[in-house]
């Protein structure tokens, strides 16, 4: 029988696509260039799905009527410029899913705070009853999510990797957070093909949909006044401006006016601190005020969320000594919300791989409130280059345990070590999370 359907990767979202597929009557071929995890192995052998590892059949691949890429796969390597030459349409595992499911989606894109919106957002609709899922670049994949359970409402974190190949994708809500440089390594070093690839999560939006975006941030309002937007227009911002529809700051509360409902929460009530967290629950609240959750159930799930693993995580405080883990935070925007939040003396655990970083905006702040400067990477050049004129004490490590017992040996009472690394992790640990996890045991056992 002629394969119809290749999946191109064997993780999270691969296995996903071609376990939805296969659920649907599809005929589906996964190919994995590097050996498949045993779990996901498992759901493969358990599915009858057939499947390769170790290597890319191109005689087999090229068959395809339709290929679903994994994020994780270059856009320019070989196989899919082989691909591409021979016309077979590639989409992602966020478009194929999509194709099954009639839940309304929210889309949560950005370049900082959208795992931190995602499961706000999450937590809102689901402390209200509502019949919601969780997804995307956090936890399960879409595919996996819909072919479990049905849900009313989908709630999907999307990395510009994700929004790559999408063509018939529509959140009923888009949600971007913020931009800033990230990623730039994958889109060609361009900056602008970064910003197109967030933005395809409106691209195929329709007047009775909505994006909610940041209002203070200028690269989101240049780009919206010159793109053809479809959907209904939210701000969320620090200021109130003319719009009927916006959700601001005023006299230290949230307060935000949808559809003529008036709600309100004190910025002390949040569970939530710090100015980046603001602009979440900003964002969050909007989208609750569209879906017409209750003033009180709203009010209620701002404050008692629970802080996310990874991001701004308090771990312990030992000797009057407060250790946050903030591995998630694998670019220069993120870690400048974790330094602006930072309010006492602070040990900055930095370093990974470069991603194009430019740490020049972080300066003032460095300056300000960090006494010490831990690098924690193979490579660490250009952090020294950039910091060692306003930095007495900048110390190189390669390990978790080496950073870890530095910062210990430099922090006094009352300081704060800060795991904020500003890169990717890949070259001394699995990812973001494996790096967490190291911090946070290295910390216990001080």
């Amino acid at each position: 029988m002629k394969t119809n359907l290749i999946v191109l990767g064997g993780g999270e979202s691969g296995v996903g696509a071609a376990y939805l597929a296969n659920k649907n009557g599809m005929n589906v071929f996964l190919s994995e260039i590097n050996i498949i995890e045993n779990s996901y192995k498992k759901i493969l052998i358990d599915n009858g799905i057939e499947f390769e590892e170790g290597k890319h059949s191109l005689n087999k691949i090229l068959k395809a009527n339709e290929i679903i890429k994994s994020p994780g796969i270059p856009n320019d390597c070989d196989l899919v410029l082989k691909i591409l030459k021979n016309n077979i349409p590639i989409i992602s595992e966020i478009e194929f899913a999509s194709r099954f499911t009639n839940a309304k989606i929210i889309g949560v894109t950005g370049s900082n705070g959208k795992t931190t919106t995602t499961c706000l957002i999450y937590h809102i609709l689901k402390s209200s009853g509502l019949n919601v899922g969780i997804c995307g670049n956090i936890g399960n994949s879409f595919a996996f999510l819909i072919s479990k359970k049905k849900f009313d409402f989908i709630v999907i974190e999307l990395s510009s990797f994700q929004l790559e190949r999408v063509f018939q994708f529509r959140p009923k809500i888009a949600v971007i957070t913020n931009l800033s440089p990230d990623h730039l390594e994958r889109h060609d070093n361009s900056f602008k093909k970064y910003i197109d690839a967030k933005f395809n999560i409106i691209s195929n939006q329709l007047s009775s949909d909505f994006l909610i975006y940041n209002g203070d941030d200028t690269i989101i309002e240049k780009e919206i006044k010159f793109r053809k937007i479809n959907s209904s227009k939210l701000s969320f911002s620090f200021l109130k401006n003319t719009s009927s529809n916006q959700t601001y700051i005023e006299n230290n509360k949230i307060q935000s006016q949808i559809n003529k409902n008036k709600f309100m929460i004190s910025i002390e009530n949040l569970s939530l601190k710090g100015k980046h967290n603001i602009q979440n629950s900003m964002a969050a609240a909007t989208v609750a005020q569209l879906l017409n959750i209750s003033n009180q159930a709203l009010k209620e799930s701002l404050g008692n969320f629970q802080s996310i693993n990874h991001r701004m995580e308090n771990v312990l405080t030992i000797q009057k000594v407060k250790y946050i883990n903030d591995s998630k935070a694998t670019n220069v925007n993120a870690v400048y919300y974790a330094l602006d939040s930072m309010k006492n003396s602070t040990v900055w655990i930095v370093g990974g791989v470069d991603k194009g970083n430019n740490y020049n905006e972080l300066l003032p702040l460095v300056r300000e409130k960090v006494k010490a400067i831990i690098c924690l990477g193979l490579d660490n050049k250009k952090i020294i280059e950039t910091f060692s004129s306003i930095s007495d004490l900048i110390i190189e490590t390669s390990s978790m345990n080496e950073a870890v017992n530095s910062a210990y040996r430099i922090a006094k009472p009352n300081d704060v070590v800060l795991l904020s690394p500003a890169c990717s992790s890949f070259d001394l640990f699995e990812n973001y999370e494996d790096r967490g996890n190291q911090f946070k045991e290295c910390v216990r056992k001080l």
